[in-house]
């Protein structure tokens, strides 16, 4: 006897947010929504799900590009981006926004991370730089220097930073 073509597949890891995705698709109404940052706005933040970029700063869908790393720490590719998001998407501005207790800034150097990963797991991530740096405010200034200095960048495009309370909500601007 030949197995059926159109049985259930057995469920799967992602099940969850598929399923969630037909609930979505039945309220959807972004269709048509330019692709360009409408207030001109890039925001740098980092990938920590306790981070709502858009409500947290009054946007709504379209306003903003965002880009999300570990860390909110402005790499290479996260340079790459903006100016990609710059010249082409509608960027005018940028705004670095790290978080209060990430991890990335609660230790001293990537090794750290590296050893516990290697001890952990069992896998060795030396071919990584995870950018690590328990001075966040010193990383954050050093980020909005990359960024104010890329000559690839307009000359005076506005940069700031912040620091976004997980535990309030509360977005304290850097004045670095």
């Amino acid at each position: 006897m030949s197995a059926s073509t159109d049985a259930t597949p057995p469920p799967g890891p992602f099940d969850d947010v598929f399923g969630a995705n037909a609930a979505y698709i039945e309220e959807f109404s972004l269709g048509g929504l330019k692709p360009l940052a409408a207030r001109g706005l890039a925001l740098v933040t980092c990938m920590d799900s306790r981070i709502e970029p858009l409500d947290m700063l009054g946007l709504k869908p379209g306003d903003a590009k965002i880009l999300r790393n570990a860390g909110a720490r402005v790499t290479d590719d996260t340079l790459r981006t903006l100016v990609l998001a710059v010249y082409l998407l509608g960027v005018e501005r940028v705004l670095v926004l790290p978080h209060t207790r990430c991890k990335m800034a609660s230790v001293e150097n990537d090794d750290v991370v590296h050893d516990l990963i290697m001890s952990e797991y069992g896998v060795d991530t030396r071919s990584l730089e995870f950018h690590t740096d328990n001075d966040q405010l010193g990383a954050l200034k050093h980020d909005l220097e990359r960024i104010r200095h890329h000559p690839l960048l307009p000359k005076g495009l506005p940069v700031a930073g912040a620091i976004y309370d997980v535990d309030s909500g509360k977005v304290t601007p850097a004045g670095l």
